[in-house]
């Protein structure tokens, strides 16, 4: 019964979003390499608040994308800036998250103000000593493996392997391996993943219970020991007062 209302909830977005995709499909036909009016439509529903919000901007990318699964998620402030993309099943995407030309697999977790790029190569230095201006022919269609972690602010241009996680204001700039998480600018190897870690990211051997931080872990400073429990020595005159 739930699924089919979520069904029938898509399926009426879509027909709400149809003045905005025809548009942007007749762009298509037209001026194949023009997204002028598919920006200006991306912009316009990344605005549109709360529940309903996600449920038009949905129902407006899977009109228009190259391919976007009605299971997933699209923050406020989501921008998808070319319709050369595919977002699998289970998806979730942030709030301002920015999203190039990419394939994201499933069960991908993108945070908020993340940024995927179209790749590496967006602007070359031309024969005048100048930066070019974009080019679609430049384009790079960067992918996400299936159950990616990409954390709050970070910015991938490159390829990540399934399982990955990538911490958040990281910086990714070279392929990423399958099970291994990564952090930093530019974004290096810092852990690796194995299966139980798959299915409980919250246990304390994992991985702490929000979004992967290139900051070194604070839990043991945030529960100091009581008082009783600690051993009176010199060093803890000179450790930081929270």
């Amino acid at each position: 019964m739930r699924r089919k209302l979520k069904l029938s909830i898509n399926l009426i977005c879509q027909i709400i979003m149809l003045p905005l995709s025809i548009p942007c499909k007749l762009e298509v036909c037209f001026f194949p390499r023009s997204e002028v009016i598919f920006n200006l439509c991306s912009q316009f529903i990344a605005l549109l608040p709360g529940l309903p919000g996600s449920f038009l901007r949905r129902g407006f990318y899977t009109l228009t994308l190259e391919y976007c699964s009605p299971d997933c998620h699209i923050g406020f402030g989501a921008i998808f800036s070319h319709r050369a993309t595919m977002v699998d099943s289970h998806v979730y995407i942030g709030n301002y998250a920015l999203i190039g030309s990419a394939r994201i697999g499933k069960h991908c977790l993108i945070g908020s103000r993340a940024s995927i790029l179209s790749g590496k190569v967006l602007h070359v230095v031309g024969d005048d000593g100048l930066w070019t201006p974009f080019s679609v022919d430049r384009l790079q269609q960067v992918c996400l493996g299936e159950n990616v972690w990409v954390g709050e602010g970070a910015i991938v241009v490159s390829n990540v392997g399934d399982n990955a996680k990538v911490g958040a204001g990281a910086v990714v700039t070279s392929p990423v391996k399958s099970s291994i998480i990564v952090t930093g600018n530019p974004a290096r190897f810092v852990g690796k993943l194995d299966d139980s870690q798959h299915t409980t990211l919250t246990s304390p051997s994992t991985a702490p219970s929000t979004a992967p931080s290139t900051a070194p872990s604070t839990t043991s400073s945030t529960s100091p020991p009581s008082a009783s429990t600690r051993s009176p020595n010199k060093s803890e005159k000179t450790s930081p007062t929270l």
